[in-house]
Order: structure tokens, then C-alpha cells, then sequence
């Protein structure tokens, strides 16, 4: 709602001054920074201190015409002075209140130094992990990514934007950024409205329903149009029908790029496209480089729209009252009790691929760590700026333990090709118990403009990898990536492997906790880990072909020469595979255990046949059947059998993470409507969201392969 001061205040503005309050600039030193606002820009990045951001808000106060105060904008990713695990990461733990938690952390410490506004949470779906920025988001999944989204605006937005522990969210990157052809970052997107609707539109959408405070357009085309002047998504599906009342801002000098993308001929011309689209807040300060002409010729109700935004905003944060912060309550470095959030989240992150039952390491204990993570102190993950609290090493971390002796020995670098080392980790695995070896990709190779062709462990890690088995010593490997990686050249010969991720400030204290038995490793995929790069684009979620295979392809000689031509193997050649590859990923969505195991009772529903505007519930019990106690995770998928479009082979539509104590049974319950059994329609001119008569199968259990199925009729 627009109050009587933002009227006035608009009322009273030049053209000048209104975009000025509809730019933000990049990070000049902070005299040039206060020129900048006192010629009218109305948002800077975070300068960065509390001291600093409080002198450019009394420059913006006190010596501009209109004393607006400023909107102080920085990348909070996934933590501001203690890092978090790295969004992927985070959405590995299948729990939202944990991402909530973590989102509220990191917006208390931002708001503590001067910052009001993040570009954060990246909600783009990718089935494209050669795509650097997968770390950022949630993975492949719409609802899973819906729903994290949703846990990560409420965390940064608590119950009110005005609150000294808030800041306003943005949803990121409107829209399709995250399907770029190649995996190459900000290239072209093609989407079908199919796709876009019911995967593409789906997370921004929800979190729009969670109330974020902005949107930033990406900077990909979709359908040949790109997204800064793409009027269609940005005013037509975005305001219009979605009714979105809050600021969309562009991305870095996104508005610039028009004229490489060659649909401006000019700066002006960009400027206005981008207004005119949607934009509300030009990142990269484009607009005031338009001469007096130029300006009075981009539309002034549009102007006027996107000032009155950026107004209600910087009134929602209650910077009208007090746009300071106080200098002596700036949090500059992480305390015991953020320490232990992030610690207990990189733990509750971590995913383990394989365990012959190597994990947890059990006494006597004479490690031989190796891999170039052993004594490496990259765990913060991209996306950490230039403040956040570095990490320690897993050396440090183990040795820091009682009754446990370690040997460190890398062997090989990251990158190098140098693998003269690994002779001596082999002669050093015969004096061990076990062998862990740290072994992932350096958080540089991931993050924003770090696509990448080859998804192998780079350098001579693989190598390594296999030296140790060779061995014959009981061996684990631990991976910190931000990515899914193809690990085809040596998971075989790797009888435990987990996940670590890019944990953030206490990772490797959290995988030692997760080495020694003390966390329970029970994180999921959230994205699928395909075999070769050859499979990419892949995701679970895939509509069938009309002729689906069953077996992969085994390409020998004899197959070529005898068995594909024989009259057996006719109906299966002509099926939608590679000749050679086996079916699916290496490891699928949703894959992953931990320590403690668990019994799955059979499935009930509670109405089997229900209207299409009904709902039911599906409820299983599930028992802790070990020793200990452990985490499950309960996922429900839905089958559509038969629809008016070929649907998903199967579509996760509800789970839940739980602890179980040693032989205690619980009953996990979800309520399953329509959003989980319909889909946006884009038959009609009007998208409609439609709920089909028919037969439905909803697939619940521990991992996406492990499932029960129960039957659904919708009448």
C-alpha cells in the first residue's frame, strides 16, 4: 500500500531523482560512493562496515534534497561473517527449518554491518551440473527447490522486514537462467511455455506466495528474447498475473548487456527496453549515463511505478524511522553459537554415496589422510565475498582428537598434473588402519562463470583414488564439491564414499564429526550424479519417450556385429539410450543413507478416490531397526498414468527428515491436494493450473529407488 509520504515524495521528484532511486551502483571507495548519493543514486552495495554504511546513510539523509534514505544491497549467499554449507549443500539435508535457521543467521549479522537487501535466494532449477551456478541453488527438483526457496525468504524476512535481524530477499534469476545451452553460463535459453510453467515459473511463484521483497532478472534470452526486456515474463506473468508488488531488480550491467544481445542499438535504448519490460532497478548505473534527451524520453508512469516500489520497500524496512545501524552491535566474526548452527548444518548436508561399513572409523585408529583436501583450508565454498570466517583443515580437525593417530600426506594438488607423490601415499597406507581420502573440486571451479566440460575430479586425484585401492587397506573417500561430479572412473573400486560439499567455516570439524559416528550422515542428492557428461541434461523427472528402454546399451563387437540385428534384441535397439552407457544416473536424485538403518511398513491412504479439488493423506510407519539412533527421510513421489500431456515419470511432491532413537517407530504423515496431482496447462491462451481425472501412484520411501507404491483415483 502506497502511504502519503511516498506520494509526496514522488510528487516532489525530478526526473533526475527518480532514477537515481532506480539505480544501484557497484563498489566505488566510499568518498566516491558519497558523490554518488549525493547526485541521487538511492542504492549502493554494502561498503563494507557498519561505520561506513552509516556515513553514506547520513550523506543520503542529511545533505540530499529529499533525504531518502538507502537501500544497501550485497550477495549474502550462504552466510555473512560465518558461512553456511553452500546452497546445494544445504538443500541436501531435506530440511527446511534447518535453511530457515540458517537464512535468519546470516540476515541478523548482514543487517548488524548496514545491509537491508540480498540477492539471494536462487531458486533456478538446473539439470545441468556442467553449470557452475548449481552451488547456489537447491538442484533439479521443483518442489524441493520451491520449498527451500520458500525456508530461505522467511529466514532472511523473519516476521517483519522493519526488524534489526531482517533483510529483503530476492528471488533469483527470473526466469530459466538455469537450463543455458552448452552449461555455459548466461547463454541462451529455448523453453517450451510447458516447461517454463511447470518447472522454470514454479519456484518463483512460490516464494512470491512467501512474500519476497524482490526479483532479479537473469541475464539468459528466453525464446530469443532476453530477459531484461522481456515485457511478456517480467510485467505480464510477474506483476500482471502474479500480482507481484515488489521491486524486480536487473543483475550486474544486465541492462547493458542488451546491446551485445544486439535488441538495442543504443544505451537509451536499452535503458528504456528495460524499463519498459519490468526492470525497477538498473544494477550497473546505465541509466545515468542518458543525456536530458534521452531520459525525458523513457516513459514517466513507468518511471513512477518503479520508484513508488523502491520507496515502499525502503519504508517496509523501516529506514524512513532509522536508517542507522548501530555501530557497536556490528557482528564482525562468528560467536560459539553460530559456529555450532553451521557446524550441525554441514553435517546434517553431508550425503553418503557407498559404505561397505567402513563409517563410522571405529578403534584402533591410525589414519592416513590424503587427497589435496587434507590439509587444505578451501571449505568455504563460491559465494563467500571477502569477509566470512575461514575454515580450518580436516588435519587439524582429526588430530585435534583424542586416541586417534594421523598421518597427512596429500599425494597430489588439485589441479596439478604432478602425481610423483602418490607412490609415497601407498607406502604410507601400510602403516594405517584406514585411509580417507579428501578429494573434490576447489570451490573457484564453481559458482558464477565457472562452467566446466569435464566433470572429473581434476589433476590426478582419480589416480590416487586408485592407488589406494590397490592397497588393499580399508579406504574412504570424502568429496567437497559444489557440484554432482562423474566419478565413473573410479566409484567401482570405492567401497564408502560421502559427500561433503563445500561446507562453510566449520566443515571440516562437521566431517570429522560425520567420520567418527558423532552426526549421522543421512543427507539426499539433490541433484542427479550422472554417469557420463554425455548424459547432460539429465534429471529424474523426464517425461517417457514412446519407446522407453529397459537395458542400457553394452557396446562390443559382438553387439554390433550379431545381437543388435538378431530378432531378439530388435524391439530394445530402437528404444531411447546410449549404446554406451547402462540407464540412468550414476547415482539418482535422492539417493543417500546414513548410519542407522530403517524398516518401512506398508503405506496407507486414507481416501483412495477423491474429487479433483479433494485431498487425501498417505501415512507410513517407519522403525529404527539398529543400535543407534539416525535420521530417515521419508519422500513421496506422484505418477500420473495416464494425462493429457505426457507427464513426469514420477515427481516429488512431499518428505520429511526425521530422527528416530534406537527401535522407536513413527508415523510419517502428508497430506497430498491438488498442487501435488495437477500441472499448469498451456493448451488455451490462458495458462490454467488443472487437476485430470484418472489414476495416480504415489511412490514413498527412503530414496527415489527404494519406494512402495500406492494407488490414488481422481474422479
Amino acid at each position: 500500500m502506497t502511504t502519503g509520504r511516498i506520494e509526496r515524495l514522488i510528487g516532489d521528484m525530478t526526473l533526475a531523482e527518480k532514477l537515481g532511486q532506480l539505480q544501484i551502483v557497484f563498489r566505488p571507495a566510499l568518498e566516491d560512493a558519497a558523490q554518488l548519493v549525493l547526485q541521487g543514486v538511492g542504492s549502493v552495495f554494502w561498503p563494507p562496515s557498519a561505520a561506513a554504511t552509516n556515513a553514506l546513510q547520513r550523506v543520503a539523509v542529511e545533505q540530499t534534497r529529499l533525504g531518502i534514505p538507502l537501500l544497501v544491497g550485497l550477495d549474502v549467499i550462504h552466510g555473512q561473517r560465518t558461512i553456511a554449507p553452500v546452497p546445494l549443500a544445504q538443500a541436501a539435508a531435506f530440511d527446511p527449518p534447518l535453511v530457515e535457521e540458517l537464512a535468519s543467521l546470516a540476515a541478523a549479522e548482514a543487517r548488524s554491518g548496514g545491509v537491508n537487501w540480498t540477492f539471494s535466494p536462487m531458486v533456478d532449477i538446473s539439470f545441468d551440473p556442467r553449470w557452475g551456478r548449481v552451488v547456489e541453488g537447491f538442484g533439479e527438483d521443483v518442489h524441493l527447490t520451491a520449498t527451500m526457496g520458500r525456508a530461505m525468504v522467511r529466514g532472511y524476512q523473519g516476521a517483519g522486514l522493519s526488524s534489526r535481524r531482517a533483510i529483503a530477499a530476492t528471488a533469483k534469476h527470473f526466469v530459466a537462467y538455469g537450463q543455458p545451452e552448452g552449461g555455459r553460463d548466461y547463454d541462451a535459453v529455448d523453453a517450451s511455455d510447458h516447461r517454463l510453467r511447470n518447472v522454470h515459473l514454479e519456484p518463483f511463484r512460490a516464494v512470491i506466495e512467501e512474500g519476497v521483497a524482490s526479483v532479479m532478472a537473469s541475464f539468459n534470452t528466453v525464446a530469443g528474447v532476453p530477459m531484461h526486456a522481456n515485457r511478456r515474463l517480467l510485467t505480464g506473468v510477474l506483476k500482471h498475473e502474479w500480482g507481484f508488488d515488489g521491486v524486480v531488480v536487473g543483475d550486474a550491467d544486465g541492462v547493458r548487456n542488451l546491446l551485445p544481445h544486439r535488441v538495442a542499438e543504443t544505451l537509451a535504448d536499452a535503458v528504456a527496453l528495460a524499463y519498459s519490460a519490468g526492470v525497477d532497478v538498473e544494477m550497473g548505473g546505465a541509466a545515468s549515463e542518458l543525456g536530458v534527451e534521452e531520459r525525458d524520453a523513457i516513459d514517466v508512469a513507468r518511471l513512477d511505478d518503479a520508484v513508488e516500489r523502491v520507496l515502499r520497500l525502503k519504508e517496509a524496512l523501516g529506514l524512513f524511522d532509522d536508517p542507522y545501524v548501530d555501530e557497536g552491535a556490528e557482528i564482525t566474526a562468528p560467536d560459539e553459537g553460530s559456529r555450532r548452527l553451521v557446524r550441525r548444518a554441514a553435517a546434517r548436508s553431508s550425503v553418503l554415496l557407498k559404505n561397505d561399513g567402513t563409517l563410522p572409523l571405529r578403534a584402533p585408529r591410525r589414519v592416513l589422510l590424503t587427497g589435496p583436501y587434507a590439509d587444505s583450508t578451501d571449505h568455504l565454498g563460491a559465494w563467500t565475498q571477502y569477509f566470512g570466517a575461514g575454515a580450518g583443515t580436516i588435519a587439524d580437525a582429526l588430530l585435534s582428537r583424542p586416541a586417534i593417530q594421523v598421518e597427512v600426506l596429500p599425494g597430489v594438488g588439485f589441479l596439478s598434473d604432478d602425481g610423483s607423490g602418490i607412490a609415497d601415499v601407498v607406502e604410507a597406507a601400510a602403516r594405517a588402519d584406514v585411509v580417507v581420502v579428501c578429494a573434490g573440486e576447489p570451490s573457484a571451479l564453481s559458482g558464477e562463470a565457472a562452467s566446466r566440460s569435464d566433470l572429473r575430479l581434476p589433476g590426478r586425484q582419480a589416480e590416487l583414488i586408485r592407488a589406494i585401492a590397490g592397497t588393499g587397506i580399508p579406504y574412504v573417500v570424502v568429496l567437497e564439491t559444489g557440484r554432482p561430479l562423474v566419478v565413473a572412473d573410479w566409484i567401482d573400486v570405492a567401497p564408502t564414499v560421502l559427500v561433503a560439499w563445500h561446507g562453510g567455516t566449520e566443515a571440516p570439524a562437521a566431517i570429522v564429526d560425520v567420520l567418527l559416528g558423532e552426526a549421522d550422515p543421512a543427507g539426499r542428492l539433490p541433484m542427479s550424479w550422472p554417469r557420463s557428461v554425455g548424459q547432460i541434461p539429465m534429471r529424474y523427472a523426464h517425461e517417457n519417450t514412446g519407446r522407453p528402454a529397459t537395458t542400457g546399451g553394452v557396446l562390443t563387437a559382438e553387439s554390433i556385429d550379431v545381437g543388435l540385428h538378431g530378432p531378439d534384441n530388435v524391439q530394445e535397439k530402437y528404444t531411447s539410450k546410449y549404446l554406451d552407457l547402462d540407464l540412468g544416473p550414476q547415482f539418482a536424485f535422492g539417493h543417500g543413507g546414513g548410519y542407522a538403518r530403517f524398516e518401512h511398513g506398508t503405506p496407507r491412504v486414507a481416501d483412495t478416490r477423491i474429487p479433483a479439488d479433494g485431498g487425501t493423506r498417505v501415512e507410513v510407519e517407519v522403525t529404527n531397526s539398529s543400535d543407534r539412533a539416525g535420521d530417515e527421510v521419508v519422500q513421496v513421489y506422484v505418477e500420473d498414468v495416464v494425462a493429457s500431456v505426457a507427464p513426469p515419470v514420477r515427481r516429488l511432491v512431499a518428505f520429511e527428515r526425521r530422527t528416530l532413537e534406537p527401535g522407536e517407530t513413527a508415523t510419517f504423515s502428508f497430506e497430498i491436494g491438488p498442487r501435488a496431482l495437477g500441472f499448469w496447462s498451456t493448451a488455451t491462451p490462458a495458462p490454467e493450473f488443472v487437476v485430470e481425472p484418472g489414476l495416480f501412484r504415489l511412490h514413498i520411501g527412503p530414496t527415489l529407488a527404494s519406494t512402495q507404491a500406492v494407488e490414488l483415483r481422481v474422479r
